[in-house]
């Protein structure tokens, strides 16, 4: 499967830097990298070999695909025609995008998920004006959301802030957050914190939740839920199907790994607003205790509700 990595973040945090990186660096990787031709557009003429072109090689041995407003076809574009050009894919989004659709498209084409896997989405954030965002008279909602989304965070121009303020940053971000968050200046990062990680996958989920503040009410919560017992199948689906229907559009992230009744293998399960993806995953080991790990992060999401619904579902419940 090619892993695809999601770039998000406002507009000047220094995801282009990023991106020019990718594409002129010298680090040895064949990377397809997609930007969306109305948004800010990292790349400049003296990186082109057959400018003109919506796919087109850069000198470095990238690609970069600029796309209007079809991602699905410019995907499956490439890997019918391209696919021995590139190992791994970065989408990025505009400054104010939702991942989550871009999440969505992949997942739900089935030419995609046959060639295709996403492997992580990474926010870049502005650190010298993260605070305004975060504590504005009207807090920028899409901010948490891309937080919301993040499986690695990148807090850039730390060149501009002394080391407390850094610090402080990193702390409350960490009460948002359980993701790893790696400093940056000037956008750099080396490419393996980041590229073909494995971050999104289901085997890999975090269950920490972080240490929310309560001084002020956040666009955001994160309801983190982990119980023993096994779950009746049949109540588990319903419970599912009511919390999309109810929550869904609030929830920008969910995933968990379930104890079914009857089963030897884990269930395992994520999901995006209202897109649920569960599948069976490994025999649960002999020393492994057989626990119901789950965590949701989204806006207005009602904690007891969430908890108490969901022990209903346990099989000593009927």
């Amino acid at each position: 499967m090619i892993p695809i990595t999601i770039l998000t973040g406002f507009l000047g945090s220094g995801k282009t830097t990023l991106v020019n990186h990718i594409l002129k660096g010298q680090h040895g990787k064949k990377i397809a990298v997609i930007e969306n031709e109305f948004g800010e557009i990292a790349v400049d003429g003296g990186l082109m070999l057959d400018a003109g072109q919506e796919i087109f090689e850069t000198k470095n041995g990238c690609l970069c695909c600029l796309v209007r407003g079809d991602l699905a076809r410019i995907l499956e574009e490439l890997v019918t025609t391209r696919k021995d050009q590139f190992d791994m894919v970065v989408i990025e989004t505009t400054g104010m995008a939702d991942p989550g659709p871009v999440i969505q498209t992949i997942m739900l084409n089935e030419l995609l998920t046959s060639h295709f896997a996403v492997d992580a989405v990474v926010t870049m954030l502005d650190g010298y004006h993260l605070d305004r965002y975060l504590d504005g008279h009207h807090k920028e909602e899409e901010v948490y959301q891309q937080i919301a989304y993040a499986d690695i965070l990148l807090l850039n121009k730390m060149d501009l802030l002394d080391k407390d303020q850094g610090e402080q940053l990193i702390e409350r971000l960490q009460t948002l957050t359980t993701v790893p968050v790696f400093t940056t200046t000037y956008g750099t990062v080396h490419l393996d914190k980041i590229l073909n990680i494995g971050a999104f996958d289901l085997q890999r989920l975090q269950f920490d939740s972080p240490a929310h503040s309560h001084e002020r009410q956040l666009p955001m919560v994160s309801v983190g839920i982990d119980i023993d017992g096994a779950l009746c199948f049949d109540k588990l689906n319903r419970w599912i199907q009511s919390i999309l229907a109810t929550m869904g559009p609030n929830i920008y992230r969910m995933k968990g790994i379930l104890h079914v009744f009857g089963e030897q293998d884990r269930f395992i399960f994520q999901g995006v607003h209202m897109l649920f993806d569960g599948q069976q995953d490994r025999p649960w080991r002999p020393d492994e205790e057989r626990r119901n790990k789950l965590v949701f992060i989204g806006k207005d999401l009602n904690r007891n509700a969430l908890i108490e619904s969901f022990k209903a579902c346990l099989v000593q419940s009927e």
